[in-house]
């Protein structure tokens, strides 16, 4: 059923290609196969320019800001299978340089003075094969060391993309590339999954980021899933162990559940997803707080271009903790607004959000889209991050080793700093830019 969509919808598979190129692993170059052995070269370059008219939160200015991000990920992955089961041992090691330049982001994240090469990827794995054949094929993975780890479509994990630069204190500093979030990986992990991609499934993972900017939590859980073609059902828990002295303490002992649901119920060309997250905090500073959204879309696919319509209602309460969110099936999922959810706030907590989307797709190799937002009830029902925004963008897949996708955003808050927003200096409509050119090798 999955598939037939797909074929009839070519914008569903360009959005797939330009998101796994901008989230996923990098894409591999075969440099030896033989005898169940395989050694792959690993590349992924990413490149973006920016512009913002205003300024928000620890950006002080008033003159806008343009500047410029880029990284490179590049090292080796391998396999090795033996035995008539094909049970196989996998293993990476990816290098990652990145870096920003000009005036640094509009948020006031990176100073533009940024570059960093580092460690990014460093893992060990093993699959079963069909040793195990009621779990199916390779139903049996378990992996360890530096790697990325996601839960569902990345509403509360994936990846830890959280990159800031120099300009709030050398300790947060991960290299720059805060948009591009070039660094995913976790710092230590130890991941099994159980079960292959049809009927019940399960992840357990323990995880632990040595990123300052999320407190260096250590964190463990399960993620249980039961595939069948009308969707998939999802239930997590994740439990916060353990933060960084002066972290944020209220993760230490946080429980997390979530209950998902996405796919399309039987019904061709409809879209339904949803989740509801309850959340108790580890400590009495910060509140409990739940977060939840429901989204439904549909694909006019017998029109010329296959047009599509979404629709989707998320709420956060006041002290929601986000976690590790990030950016999964295309714009708008997780980061909410262009300007509001990398700049301005609010950042998926304390906040009401509706949002229309809308997608077009004149080429196979061409989608174009517009999304608006509405955020309110922000601030602890104050309003003052209230705002609205409309983003206009393309995805063009320009030859199989470029894509490049430019947008233009148009945000306006309901309030200036003067008046408790983050907008430095005025409530104006800010129009904010940008490309990105995505290079697969």
């Amino acid at each position: 059923m999955k598939l037939q969509i797909a074929r009839r919808v070519p914008g569903f598979l360009l959005t797939a290609a330009v998101t796994a190129a901008m989230a996923a692993p990098a894409s591999a170059y075969n440099l030896y196969s033989k005898d169940g052995s395989e050694l792959n070269l690993d590349i992924e370059a990413v490149f973006g320019v920016f512009s913002s008219e205003e300024n928000y939160l620890f950006d002080t200015d008033t003159g806008g800001a343009d500047w410029r991000e880029g990284y490179i990920k590049y090292g080796l992955s391998g396999s090795h299978a033996y035995g008539e089961s094909g049970a196989s041992v996998y293993a990476g090691v990816n290098l990652l340089s990145s870096a920003t330049w000009g005036d640094g982001d509009a948020g006031g994240f990176t100073s533009g003075d940024e570059s960093e090469t580092d460690l990014e990827d460093a893992y060990l794995g093993w699959r079963s094969g069909s040793m195990i054949p009621a779990l199916g094929e390779n139903g049996l993975d378990i992996s360890f060391g530096r790697q990325q780890f996601a839960i569902g479509d990345g509403f509360l994990i994936n990846g830890d993309s959280l990159n800031f630069g120099d300009a709030l204190g050398d300790e947060l500093d991960r290299g720059g590339a805060y948009w591009l979030a070039a660094r995913k990986a976790f710092d230590r992990t130890a991941i099994v999954r159980i079960g292959d991609a049809e009927g019940l499934r399960a992840d357990l993972f323990w995880l632990e980021s040595d990123n300052v900017a999320q407190s260096k939590m250590e964190l463990a859980g399960i993620n249980a899933e039961y595939t069948i073609p009308e969707g998939t059902f999802g239930l997590a828990y994740i439990q916060g162990l353990d933060v960084m002295e002066g972290g944020a303490t209220h993760r230490d002992g946080q429980d997390t559940l979530s209950l998902r649901y996405q796919g399309n119920a039987g019904v061709e060309n409809l879209f339904l997803s949803g989740e509801f997250v309850t959340q108790d905090q580890g400590d009495n500073t910060v509140a409990d707080a739940d977060a939840w959204y429901v989204e439904a879309g549909w694909t006019f696919a017998d029109l010329p271009w296959s047009p599509s319509v979404n629709y989707r209602y998320s709420t956060f309460d006041e002290g929601f903790d986000p976690l590790f969110f990030g950016f999964s099936r295309g714009y708008g999922t997780w980061f909410q607004g262009e300007v509001a959810a990398n700049y301005a706030g609010p950042f998926n907590s304390d906040a009401d959000v509706h949002h229309i989307g809308v997608k077009a797709s004149p080429t196979e190799m061409l989608s174009v889209g517009a999304l608006f937002f509405d955020f309110s009830d922000t601030a602890s029902g104050s309003g003052a991050l209230d705002g609205q925004e409309i983003d206009l963008y393309a995805e063009w897949v320009v030859t199989p080793n470029l894509i490049v996708s430019p947008l233009i955003g148009f945000y306006t808050p309901d309030n200036s700093d003067a008046n408790g927003g983050t907008q430095i200096g005025s409530d104006d409509t800010n129009v904010y830019a940008q490309m990105i050119a995505i290079v697969p090798f």
